[in-house]
């Protein structure tokens, strides 16, 4: 039997791209489902279904990434996924033991998982990324060591293992999954170091899979906390400023120029969109504003509201900012919670989760 990526002509195979079409659905969840929903019309959620069960502890699977209408999910460390809701596939990828170092000890150090997930279109390669850190309890005692860094590769259907991370990961969640632009995942970091110092953005390159520093925005200043987002395929920098409460949304238009960096946005009043303003200490510990998409008549910008409680339970929702009377507005969507966990932006595709013919 031939095999299924070539039994079809390629004149067959555009016809049925051009019959399925390609829509913008945004895939989110809440701490036990999934849902959908067209993003040209923002109406009505439809539930799909979990390629993977629930974990032991009822919570649903975290969301690692999003490329070309794939997903990657983890049930666990060492439990992951690529999932096609489109065409409902979904396949596990082989497992990847962490190695941990020699002088690690679970009373003195815990570990920190970060993925990002992306396409490289010179080796034509779908790329899983997994950044095991691994983060002393009690920082006195702290002793150095090399972050553990895999990627899995579609081609080859196998991890391997690379050169550490050279940074600690200032934000854990939302903020710990990499942002994909330009063929690099992007991530808000420090140095391996416990000062106390000003974070910057590090970019890992999928092809050459080497690191490098982003250059932000000239004039930042020094009170300022960071996250970084996609919108529109381009990178962007939130910058909350803790003393004035103030949170500007930058865009790089053009990936690697710093003189390209363009201010979106300035919300100078944060407080709008907070329901109880007497329970945060800083605008940046319970409150991050991501920018999400544009409409295509440019008026309006779709924004991700992510909050966490006292007990650092993460929740979100959607907001329109109309860009020309500056007014917030809160989404309702039929069928779907009012807030949930998190989200993402997909495009329909035939894309196989299981790789180039992996087995």
């Amino acid at each position: 039997m031939p095999n299924s990526r070539t039994a079809l002509s390629d004149d067959i195979i555009c016809e049925i791209l051009c019959r399925l079409g390609v829509k913008d659905l945004l895939r989110f969840r809440d701490y036990e489902h999934f849902f959908a929903v067209d993003f040209d019309s923002l109406k009505t959620a439809t539930k799909l279904d979990n390629p993977l069960d629930v974990g032991d502890d009822g919570i649903c699977n975290e969301i690692l990434g999003c490329c070309n209408g794939l997903l990657a999910l983890r049930k666990s460390s060492l439990e992951i996924c690529l999932w096609n809701p489109s065409t409902r596939k979904s396949y596990i990828l082989p497992v990847a033991q962490i190695e941990y170092p020699p002088l690690f000890d679970v009373n003195r150090f815990d570990t920190v998982h970060t993925y990002g997930f992306g396409y490289e279109p010179i080796s034509d390669d779908y790329k899983l990324v997994r950044m095991v850190e691994f983060m002393a309890i009690d920082p006195v005692t702290a002793v150095d060591m090399e972050t553990e860094v895999r990627v899995y590769s579609f081609r080859t259907n196998s991890w391997r293992r690379i050169k550490g991370f050279p940074c600690c990961f200032k934000y854990y969640r939302p903020y710990g999954i990499g942002i994909l632009a330009n063929h690099a995942l992007h991530w808000v970091v420090r140095r391996r170091t416990w000062s106390v110092i000003r974070s910057f953005v590090v970019a890992f390159d999928l092809g050459t899979e080497e690191y490098r520093v982003v250059s932000l925005p000239y004039g930042l200043g020094e009170n300022v906390q960071g996250s970084v987002t996609a919108l529109g395929g381009c990178l962007c920098l939130i910058a909350a400023y803790s003393v004035t409460d103030i949170i500007d949304i930058w865009i790089m238009k053009e990936y690697g120029v710093p003189e390209s960096w363009t201010k979106l946005i300035s919300l100078k009043h944060p407080d709008d969109f907070l329901e109880d303003t007497t329970r945060r200490k800083h605008i940046w510990d319970y409150l991050n504003v991501l920018p999400f998409a544009n409409l295509k008549s440019g008026h309006k910008l779709l924004l991700q509201q992510d909050k966490s409680d006292w007990d650092f339970h993460w929740f979100s929702k959607f907001l329109w900012y109309d860009l020309t009377n500056k007014k917030v507005k809160t989404i309702m969507i039929q069928g779907a919670p009012e807030e949930f966990d998190d989200a993402y932006m997909l495009v329909q595709s035939l894309v196989p989760p299981d790789g180039y013919g992996a087995k």
